[in-house]
């Protein structure tokens, strides 16, 4: 998730049971120009391991460039992003763009294949729009190619993020008899009931979550814990969102320097109190301070005002 996944967030995701996690996709071409902004998205950690690093591009030799780029960096594998919706990368005909041509989608597959000595995996989308959904084709194809494993997103290009995620496709792939591959589904878990009803009615090997761990990294270890015994941890506390948010804030600074580092945090402090009654005044001040010592202490003030729980 672009501006999202990075090394901060993936911080405290993996802190709360993120079993396998992915950069933020990373542009070919931006990898070759030597983009500064690209090319930090390659940073990673050992202790995020087993981590994936996304690419996305619609240009095989710049694909074959930015995976030697991409090995270089030792991640334990490379994921092709062939779903992003997004108006920019899809003219660029990359991301969810490469699903009307799905040739291209192979030929760029090959090219990475053929670049990195790692295993190569892929996220996509049904297909560019109801009239064209072509995930069975795709997913025989990739699989034949020598992909390792393939993440589909229950919903076509068209769709976005709109509408419910049509999760009858992805096992039709899963239980394809010609799919030997792990198959992966991908839209609209946000809880442990969705988590395991999903997993046990389409029968995927694994479930990708996306914006329902945006604020909220429990729900790695909330699905594992209800998979396991059938209960539900505690809902966090506001103590327990204080400290997650705190850590993510320290994490942003200590990556990206102060200055971007709490910028770029501004974007997760709804997310970190959604649902505390009468949080605007003290959204206001952690979106507008400019120094880590006055977050902090508003922070700090927060479980002493807002007692109320948490649901």
């Amino acid at each position: 998730m672009e501006d999202v996944s990075d090394p901060p967030f993936r911080y405290v995701c993996k802190q709360y049971g993120a079993d396998l996690m992915y950069t933020e996709f990373i542009s070919s071409e931006g990898l070759i120009r030597d983009a500064i902004k690209s090319r930090k998205k390659l940073d990673i950690f050992d202790y995020e391991r087993p981590i994936g690093i996304q690419i996305f591009g619609g240009d095989e030799e710049a694909m074959a460039l930015s995976a030697k780029i991409v090995d270089a960096t030792q991640p334990d594998l490379v994921d092709i992003n062939f779903g992003c919706p997004v108006k920019k990368v899809v003219c660029k005909g990359a991301g969810a763009g490469v699903l009307k041509d799905v040739d291209l989608m192979i030929r760029l597959t090959k090219a990475v294949i053929k670049s990195t000595h790692l295993p190569v995996t892929v996220k996509t989308r049904l297909g560019w729009d109801e009239s064209m959904i072509n995930i069975m084709e795709v997913a025989e194809r990739l699989q034949d190619v020598g992909v390792a494993a393939l993440t589909i997103h229950g919903r076509t290009r068209a769709q976005m993020y709109k509408g419910s995620a049509n999760w009858n496709h992805i096992a039709e792939v899963k239980h394809n008899p010609k799919i030997k591959i792990p198959v992966f589904g991908n839209g609209d878990i946000d809880s442990p009931e969705k988590a395991l009803e999903y997993k046990n009615t389409y029968g995927v090997d694994g479930i990708m979550i996306g914006r329902a761990a945006i604020g909220y990294p429990w729900i790695f270890n909330q699905i594992k814990h209800f998979f396991a015994t059938g209960e539900h941890l505690p809902a966090p506390t506001i103590e327990n969102r204080v400290e997650v948010c705190r850590t993510h804030l320290i994490k942003s600074v200590e990556w990206k320097g102060e200055k971007l580092g709490l910028l770029e945090m501004r974007n997760h402090y709804a997310n970190y109190f959604k649902g505390v009654p009468n949080f605007k005044e003290t959204r206001t001040k952690l979106v507008t301070l400019n120094t880590m010592a006055d977050l902090l202490q508003v922070l700090a003030e927060v479980p002493h005002t807002y007692s109320a729980s948490i649901h």
